[in-house]
């Protein structure tokens, strides 16, 4: 085969492939591009009633540290000594660059803060102090050794409801956990049990139902402005959906119990682990379970 052959041929599988891989990218998207459903992905601030904000134009679920022109900046340290009390403080700064001052009231707070290690282990849910600088504070102890996300939750005055999150550190030797499936939770001396299926693609309605030493426990308290508090977290990812219960908030002197109603909504097949907070006797507990949906 003569040099201009040979040449011509070149030429022919060049093109061939320069084609083959501008269909798979039009049929894909552009590299390094999410799917919307892997953005928005659990995102949501859930409120009575079963109505879920979310938009998977805006909500990060606190797989990004930036979204909708906000970012969640670290000051000082993200690094902690495992079992050492030290503070966190952060801010969310504007699309201008400056920490933001001004933050809606959601279930009473105005930002809520969840940390847990990158295997769902040690959950915590804070509230942060806003000082007059724009940097939120609170104290911090990392239980173990691990990276932990950090997911700051809430509503800048006059923006969307956001969900953003950072990566911090405790040093050390490390070993993941793995959850087993479970729906059933024992904490000093009660036990939550969760009835319910994870649906995946649409709303599902799950349900906690509180005992103590076996009897049913009746006077919840309100938490939150709720009579408990869900947050799940999708394991693969750790991306986050914040549900509340679908029954109005209740009044300071309300109690109820001992079932609380939620409606979720998560994206994809998989496992989650969720969260539930309630309060009984002024004392507020977590327990925890570890779910799949879709399987």
């Amino acid at each position: 085969m003569g040099t201009a052959a040979r040449l011509s041929g070149y030429l022919a599988v060049l093109a061939l492939l320069f084609g083959v891989a501008w269909w798979v990218g039009a049929a894909t998207g552009e590299p390094g591009t999410l799917p919307a459903d892997t953005v928005a992905a659990g995102a949501g601030h859930g409120h009575p009633g079963g109505h879920i904000e979310s938009s998977a134009t805006v909500d990060s679920a606190g797989v990004l540290a930036s979204a909708a022109g906000y970012t969640l900046v670290p000051q000082g340290t993200t690094t902690f000594l495992p079992g050492t009390p030290a503070e966190l403080a952060f801010t969310v700064s504007g699309s201008d660059g400056q920490p933001v001052t001004a933050f809606d009231v959601d279930h009473e707070r105005l930002l809520h803060l969840v940390v847990v290690r990158r295997d769902a282990a040690g959950f915590q849910h804070l509230h942060p102090a806003l000082g007059p600088d724009g940097v939120w504070r609170v104290p911090l102890t990392l239980p173990a050794a691990g990276v932990y996300r950090a997911y700051a939750d809430f509503v800048p005055t006059g923006g969307p409801p956001l969900v953003l999150g950072v990566d911090l550190f405790a040093p050390g030797d490390f070993a993941p956990i793995a959850f087993p499936p479970s729906r059933v939770a024992e904490v000093d001396g009660y036990q939550v049990r969760l009835d319910g299926e994870l649906v995946p693609g649409g709303p599902s309605q799950v349900f906690a139902t509180v005992s103590l030493n076996g009897a049913a426990v009746t006077d919840l308290e309100p938490y939150l402005g709720a009579f408990g508090h869900l947050v799940v977290l999708r394991q693969s990812d750790l991306a986050y959906l914040h549900v509340h219960p679908d029954a109005a908030p209740p009044g300071p002197a309300d109690r109820s119990g001992p079932g609380v109603a939620f409606t979720a909504e998560v994206p994809t097949p998989g496992g989650y682990r969720l969260f539930f907070d309630f309060q009984h006797g002024g004392v507020v507990r977590t327990t925890e379970f570890t779910v799949g949906a879709g399987r």
